[in-house]
């Protein structure tokens, strides 16, 4: 495991349950006027069975738009579960059943009636190792917009410019478009399948371990997009790596076996968590 970040204490300072709280707008200070924050995602008593085996227990979450949350906790813990509930990645297992709700917005996420294809392009994922097709760069970034029956040449070509522009990969590839993809570095795989996800114009992306399989360089390439991309999207990551959540999340989420224990700005969890075993984990007593 990294080497944990210093933990700080300061005086606690108040601030409501985020793990509990009600479905509404909340205010955050910010040192000036307080800014108004809209949850996107919501938890609410949210549980996740493998069969008999339960991996989530009554998550209360939720997730404000246009900033990073990053989920953390050991190996096992369902981070991914979590993670992969918000767009119905967890449909795939056989025997996978839960409870509770999962909200987007207005939308049901769990609801029968949810188009899962409309939810997953809405919701985008990146996954932890980069998984771009055995195809041309051009033909990855716009793979999902065929999927979705765009055919005029001219405006796969535009979105893709604009995809590879967001990713930053544009000015290292715009010279050959056609060339495999899988011929790119794991950096520039992984900001590839980024662009991938977000020529469908999603409103949310989740990433799960997206910078774990790159080198030091390419994964803070990946960070530095991250913090680029929030401002446009809401971004939810699943790390292991401490210093990675403390350097580019706005919120921080820590669980352990299956139950949401601490919820806070990602500064009060690093500096002063309100439990122990939040303390323990982020000083690598455990985990």
């Amino acid at each position: 495991m990294p080497t944990s970040p210093t933990l700080v204490r300061e005086d606690p300072i108040a601030m409501p349950n985020l793990a509990s709280a009600p479905q509404a707008e909340r205010r955050e200070e910010t040192g000036g006027a307080p800014r108004i924050e809209r949850p996107v995602l919501v938890a609410c008593r949210f549980s996740f069975h493998y069969g008999h085996r339960r991996a989530l227990k009554e998550i209360g979450l939720e997730i404000p738009e246009h900033a990073v949350t990053a989920i953390i906790g050991p190996s096992g813990c369902g981070k991914s579960t979590l993670l992969r509930a918000f767009n119905r990645m967890n449909d795939l297992i056989p025997g996978a059943r839960s409870t509770g709700s999962l909200r987007f917005g207005d939308l049901d996420i769990q609801a029968p009636s949810t188009d899962v294809v409309e939810l997953r392009r809405r919701i985008g994922m990146v996954f932890q190792r980069p998984n771009p097709f055995p195809k041309s760069i051009f033909d990855n970034v716009v793979f999902g917009l065929r999927m979705l029956g765009v055919r005029d040449r001219a405006e796969l070509e535009g979105r893709a410019e604009e995809s590879l522009r967001r990713a930053a990969l544009w000015q290292e590839v715009s010279d050959s478009l056609k060339r495999s993809a899988l011929q790119l570095s794991g950096g520039q795989q992984q900001r590839l399948c980024i662009a991938r996800c977000l020529a469908v114009e999603p409103e949310v992306i989740l990433m799960d371990e997206p910078a774990s399989a790159l080198d030091p360089a390419a994964a803070s390439r990946v960070e530095e997009l991250l913090m680029d991309l929030k401002a446009r999207y809401t971004i939810v990551v699943v790390t292991h790596n401490m210093q990675q959540a403390a350097r580019i999340s706005d919120r921080t989420a820590f669980l352990l076996n299956g139950e949401l224990i601490e919820y806070d700005l990602t500064q009060r969890i690093f500096t002063n968590p309100r439990l122990k075993a939040t303390e323990d984990y982020i000083m690598g007593r455990f985990g």
